[in-house]
């Protein structure tokens, strides 16, 4: 099974071009889109989940035209977008059950199995008469998650899901997203590099609308072995290794000390060491390719 987006392209009345000439092949697995606030993520995951028509360009799914036939992919599509709320006075066990009644579950027996086995799979079972206002972010998400699930669908989007989880709730929500990965196409929209770092065996980078790098995250750390180098300096000398030419595409504190990593075929003097890379290391450094996205990168990693 396949999701197959083709030259996708959106630019909303005020101009912005949120996305551009996109083209991605998923297949059935953890997939994560990474990028910043603004890269155009949201627009691709809410067009993919037909809530926004895009301008030109395809998406399919195993023979469905997905921007011509919303309704049927609507029936085999579960999507956790990124603010997603709840009716803080209802159980979870009554919300999900109306879900499923309008997911086109209409027989109750039916619908009480199915809520049930949700329930205890997202590890919300015990707490299902509980209202949802009295959750917790990542009983929330869990519950985001369950209502996803419903009617076994063959396409999960979920945007920025683990945004504002404490790291116990993290690993949870790690562990549910991959087994619910193995049989199913997964796509994890995140501005978290450990995100898709831990969960995802295919990706793609997306800045200023457009695909920077796809493949498999080893292979995108891996093109950058033997060209990264790093150095413990102190705050007020970065400068000076910037006015040097040197090519920073990190900087993080250790201990107080600024630690720069530079890309170089060669050490830049031998007071650098070499650095294993890292997806973080990839992503800062198309980043800085990119002088749209560049300008908006965080100052310390």
């Amino acid at each position: 099974m396949q999701l197959v987006i083709k030259n996708l392209s959106k630019t909303y009345p005020n101009g912005k071009q949120a996305l551009h000439n996109v083209s991605l092949t998923i297949g059935t697995g953890m997939f994560g889109l990474l990028g910043q606030n603004g890269a155009g993520k949201s627009t691709l995951m809410r067009t993919i989940a037909t809530l926004q028509d895009a301008d030109s360009g395809s998406i399919f799914l195993e023979g469905i035209d997905v921007l011509k036939q919303p309704q049927e992919i609507r029936k085999i599509l579960g999507y956790l977008p990124q603010d997603f709320g709840v009716y803080q006075n209802v159980s979870a066990e009554e919300m999900l059950d109306h879900i499923a009644d309008m997911k086109g579950i209409g027989i109750r027996s039916e619908r009480t199995s199915a809520v049930a086995d949700l329930l205890k799979r997202v590890n919300l079972y015990d707490v299902r008469k509980k209202k949802l206002g009295s959750y917790s972010g990542g009983m929330k998400q869990r519950f985001g998650i369950a209502q996803a699930l419903l009617g076994n669908p063959k396409l999960i989007i979920v945007d920025e899901p683990t945004a504002g989880l404490d790291p116990l709730e993290r690993n949870r929500f790690y562990n549910l997203l991959s087994e619910i990965g193995e049989n199913t196409i997964v796509i994890l929209s995140t501005h978290i590099v450990e995100d898709v770092s831990t969960l995802c065996n295919d990706m793609a980078i997306i800045g200023n609308g457009e695909v920077l790098k796809a493949g498999k995250p080893a292979g995108i750390e891996n093109e950058l072995r033997g060209q990264l180098w790093e150095k413990e300096i102190s705050k007020p000398d970065l400068q000076a290794y910037l006015q040097r030419g040197l090519q920073v595409i990190s900087n993080r504190f250790h201990a107080g000390r600024l630690i720069i990593t530079v890309l170089s075929d060669i050490a830049p003097d031998e007071t650098f060491t070499p650095k294993t890379p890292s997806l973080e290391d990839a992503y800062f450094r198309l980043l800085s390719h990119n002088p749209l996205t560049h300008k908006n990168m965080p100052a310390h990693v």
